[in-house]
């Protein structure tokens, strides 16, 4: 069955805008307009804070982040995540599809033809994107299942889910788990595990559309974005990784000293970009080196000169997908009424290397029964 299947609205959908209403989150979400039951499992609006300014609104429907607020350089709380206020758009994969704020699962990012070997099978993954398999199938994906929620204290959401062997193709009945903490400096600790049953493939990220400006009704071009990468991996126009890992010297994808994301982003000249109308790519993190991850080093930043936002990236993935919401624009009105445009924000999604279980030379996305996995990504946010 259908996440958008089985759909029941407990309470309506009130204003979330109306400030009246004393239950109204520090981003304006009424957390009443996400209460619901999606195939006899209930779904919530989770809101996880600290003491220094910093709000989270997680849902457990897609394992969500909806809002998440921290202070600009004047003091005031600004929401930086795109989304949508209600629980009815987020679960209408025809009318508003989106994976804004997602926990992708099982794997995130693309495989080609949406098929790949282990041992001497072959598994056929439903094709969701072209020929291709999307974020683990898309809209019967992790983004649109339920997850088991348990809020720890106010800083912490532990979500849990359970797939089963099969699931749009893939083997192996597994558990997994999404850990949202907030911590006092500010920053977004997300930490994703897994076991199963049978040999599979495993990917999770989170896919959080960053717009620090303050203002998600302009383009976001002017931001500004590090990366702490000397390589990237090319992708054709079906953005399937070609296997080459290509230097990023002398080209529009070299952000190894920070600077603005309109330097590049719409140089269609160059053809990764004029393939993607934008940046849609990996890249391949010099923070990981001999099988293993520095998760205590930047691998990633973006900065609002508008706002002063600075945010800073950590994870022990070996790559991380930049993608600048080319296929924003669509005219759907998002949270709070507002119409997103092109460009307006930068997804930083860490993972393994979009296509992975078909390149045998990059890192393995296989987990075997007694192993587990573990991924970690970081997000701090401070002012400068």
């Amino acid at each position: 069955m259908g996440a958008g299947i089985a759909f029941v609205m407990i309470s309506a959908c009130t204003n979330v805008n109306d400030a009246s209403n004393n239950n109204q989150t520090a981003s304006g979400l009424n957390p009443a307009a996400f209460d619901t039951t999606i195939n006899n499992k209930v779904v919530k609006l989770y809101t996880l804070k600290n003491s220094n300014g910093m709000e989270v609104c997680i849902t457990n429907y897609g394992g969500r982040v909806v809002s998440l607020v921290v202070p600009d350089k004047n003091g005031k709380g600004t929401d930086v995540v795109l989304g949508y206020d209600n629980i009815k758009q987020y679960a209408d994969t025809v009318g508003s599809p989106s994976d804004f704020g997602s926990s992708v699962g099982r794997y995130a990012n693309r495989i080609k033809d949406g098929k790949f070997t282990l041992g001497d099978k072959t598994y056929q993954l439903k094709q969701n994107d072209g020929p291709n398999s999307l974020h683990g199938g898309g809209n019967t994906g992790w983004m649109h299942q339920v997850y088991d929620a348990e809020q720890i204290g106010d800083s912490v959401l532990k979500l849990t889910l359970v797939a089963p062997d099969g699931e749009n193709g893939f083997p192996g009945t597994v558990t997994a788990t999404t850990t949202y903490t907030v911590k006092a400096d500010n920053t977004l600790d997300i930490t994703f595990e897994a076991t199963t049953d049978k040999e599979t493939i495993i990917n999770m990220t989170n896919h959080s559309y960053f717009a620090l400006d303050g203002d998600p009704s302009q383009k976001g071009e002017e931001m500004v974005l590090y990366v702490n990468a000397d390589n990237f991996t090319p992708s054709d126009k079906l953005y399937i990784p070609t296997g080459e890992i290509r230097s990023v010297e002398g080209t529009p994808m070299d952000f190894r000293e920070p600077k603005a994301l309109s330097t590049g982003i719409n140089n269609f000249d160059y053809d990764q970009i004029g393939n993607a109308t934008g940046y849609d790519h990996n890249w391949c993190l010099n923070t990981y080196k001999d099988g293993k991850g520095n998760d205590q080093t930047v691998c990633a930043s973006l900065y609002s000169p508008k706002t002063g936002i600075f945010l800073e990236m950590f994870t022990n993935e070996p790559g991380v997908q930049v993608y600048t919401g080319n296929f924003q624009g669509t005219g759907i009105a998002c949270k709070h009424g507002i119409k997103y445009p092109k460009h307006v924000s930068v997804c930083l999604e860490s993972q393994k290397f979009p296509n992975s279980p078909n390149v045998k030379e990059w890192a393995s996305p296989v987990l075997k029964p007694g192993e587990k996995y573990y991924s970690h990504a970081a997000y701090k946010f401070s002012v400068k």
